[in-house]
């Protein structure tokens, strides 16, 4: 894996290169998931160069009491929607759970009306017997992939893959665990920031995300889930058996 990509045009560049590698995978039945709104423009590459289906992952912060900034976990949005806590700061925090329950029930409510706006109610499409390919146009820190990996883990996806452009080595060191394999085409030291990887890296609109979204749908597939034990051949970067 280079240590430092080139400079992407702009994060369409970005997704046709990372298509060129995955490729070459041969996953079978793939779902390419993206984190919104930057990650939409680099996994709808993806998803139309592996004929894959488009969907959204999203992920929304659970607050403290009294410190909504202050995250002590995370509801992450699908077929069957994950709640994933930060152990540490319940521990120290010791919320109730009738706090939780409730600031669950309202995230996923918000991530129902997001849902609704970006994709008109559709609902998630299934993982099971899947390749679950999680795209995002960066990592700086990686938290918000880390609990969307996580909550991977209690869906039936039968692998799970990790698709960036650009993260620091360090961060992707940290994700082996959480992921079947990563796939990043660069990691340069020291990172800085997402954005200096990019000629153009202007904020991804809604609209945008409205309109690749639908235009996904003319070239998505589908197909039934691989048999039990499927495993990719060749794996680059596995870090576990699927």
């Amino acid at each position: 894996m280079p240590r430092s990509p080139s400079a992407f045009r702009d994060r369409r560049d970005a997704g046709l290169r990372l298509a060129e590698v995955l490729e070459t995978r041969h996953f079978s039945n793939p779902v390419v998931l993206a984190l919104p709104r930057g990650g939409v423009p680099v996994a709808f590459e993806i998803a139309r160069a592996l004929r894959a289906p488009l969907d959204l992952m999203l992920v929304r912060k659970i607050g403290a009491p009294g410190n909504p900034e202050y995250g002590i976990g995370a509801v992450i949005d699908g077929s069957h929607p994950q709640m994933v806590l930060n152990e540490e700061a319940m521990a120290i925090l010791r919320p109730s759970a009738t706090y939780v329950n409730a600031e669950r029930q309202r995230q996923l409510e918000e991530i129902e009306r997001r849902r609704a706006f970006y994709l008109g109610g559709r609902p998630p499409v299934s993982l099971k017997g899947r390749t679950a390919i999680v795209v995002d146009d960066g990592i700086a820190t990686g938290g918000t992939i880390r609990v969307a990996l996580k909550a991977l883990h209690a869906t039936e996806a039968a692998f799970i893959v990790l698709a960036v452009p650009a993260a620091p080595q360090s961060v992707i060191e940290s994700l082996r665990s959480e992921a079947d394999e990563i796939i990043c085409l660069g990691t340069p030291e020291p990172f800085h920031a997402v954005g200096l990887y990019y000629k153009n890296f202007e904020q991804t609109s809604d609209e945008e995300v409205v309109a690749l979204l639908r235009e996904a749908e003319s070239f998505s597939g589908g197909s039934e889930p691989p048999p039990q034990g499927f495993a990719p051949k060749g794996s680059m970067r596995s870090t576990k058996s699927p």
